[in-house]
């Protein structure tokens, strides 16, 4: 029995331990099938994959050849299956880390839903050790590993979140400061960390410094993207600073969030395909887009999609704005009114390269889409 592993390096363990793989072709080969695990890959696909887009005449029969080789390492044929118009690897749930972790947050969702806060935790550890390290480590770099990286990242983060939330709900919070001190450090931007960070503190006496946490958040917000924190993270605050008994331990989860921020380089046309993957809830989705000419962001805010845009609906006329203005709030929105800056300052590339840690110029468009991945596979 062969137990396939994506939520790190990739590998595939055997009763004799992880089984000796080919090059980083063979590699990726079997990356795309086990991304569509028990479906059909047409063969144009798995080609053009592997060559990132630019296939060569002879990439059928490089593609055949890998195929064989796989079936070789994995012992058999009866893995791959050869099914028009292309392969199919079978696998039970059993058998792929990503699916066990699937499933073990799908319980554990369940099992919040029937107010079984203990054992959703239990639930969302157990799939959280699945984890060996960043998804596809070995491959994070070939281009159609990226997108599927991002998602799984993704994943990884909200069934965190998740169990942050199921422990505050338990009374840990006194373990759980430090941890997300480290989490919010390293995910400066998701703000349903900071507010469990902020509650953490709180619960743990540490009221001021849950106040202080607020206040750089809605320094960096403010300074970078020009918005104030979310509904829920000023709620969370004007509960601390009231002290609240809704923030004592016991107390219902935090809300979801209701805004995430999203950065992605102006030509990444991967941001296309994740939007669709997005569930239609009434948040906010703040997508930042890189550029390094000003004639490019006309291009930048009609690549954003054709979802409802607030940029869209209010400027029109992306050439019209082609310095840093100010977007004017709509009540109808949901927006706290005053005006918003759109930081449409054109970067160069030496900047972007830089931009995303620094946080500070981007092209910034406003849209009502959670940034959310449902839990299914990578279509």
């Amino acid at each position: 029995m062969l137990e396939f592993r994506v939520l790190g390096p990739l590998e595939v363990v055997g009763e004799a331990g992880a089984l000796r793989l080919g090059g980083p072709r063979q590699r990726a080969t079997l990356a795309i099938l086990l991304l569509q695990a028990n479906r059909v890959v047409p063969v144009e696909r798995l080609a053009d994959e592997l060559y990132a887009g630019r296939p060569p005449v002879s990439a059928v029969t490089q593609v055949q050849r890998q195929i064989s080789e796989l079936r070789r390492v994995l012992g058999g044929a009866d893995v791959i299956e050869t099914r028009p118009p292309g392969y199919v690897l079978h696998l039970r749930d059993d058998d792929f880390d990503l699916a066990r972790f699937e499933l073990l947050t799908a319980k554990a969702e369940r099992a919040r839903a029937r107010e079984d806060v203990e054992a959703a935790a239990g639930l969302l550890r157990e799939a959280l050790d699945l984890w060996r390290g960043p998804p596809l480590a070995d491959l994070a770099y070939e281009s159609f590993a990226r997108a599927a990286v991002e998602r799984l990242e993704e994943l990884r983060l909200a069934a965190l979140e998740a169990r942050v939330e199921a422990d505050l709900v338990l009374g840990r919070h006194a373990g759980l400061a430090a941890e997300l001190e480290g989490l919010v450090a390293e995910y400066p931007l998701r703000e349903r960390l900071r507010g469990q960070q902020m509650l953490a503190l709180y619960r743990s006496g540490r009221q001021a410094e849950a106040l202080e946490v607020y206040r750089l958040t809605r320094q960096a917000l403010v300074e970078s993207f020009g918005i104030e924190p979310s509904a829920p993270l000023q709620s969370l605050e004007r509960a601390i600073l009231m002290q609240s008994p809704s923030l004592d331990p016991g107390a219902i989860l935090l809300p979801g969030p209701a805004r995430t921020v999203l950065v992605a380089p102006s030509r990444d046309h991967r941001l296309d395909a994740l939007v669709e993957l997005a569930a239609a809830l009434p948040v906010q989705l703040v997508v930042a887009r890189l550029v390094a000419h000003e004639q490019e962001l006309a291009g930048a805010a009609t690549a954003v999609g054709s979802g409802p845009c607030l940029w869209q609906r209010r400027c029109p006329d992306a050439h019209s704005l082609s310095g840093a203005g100010s977007i004017p709030a709509d009540p109808a929105d949901g927006i706290d009114s005053g005006p918003r800056e759109a930081h449409l300052r054109a970067i160069s590339p030496a900047e972007a390269s830089t931009a995303a840690t620094r946080a500070t110029t981007f092209t910034i468009f406003f849209m009502r889409d959670l940034f959310r991945f449902r839990s299914r596979p990578w279509p």
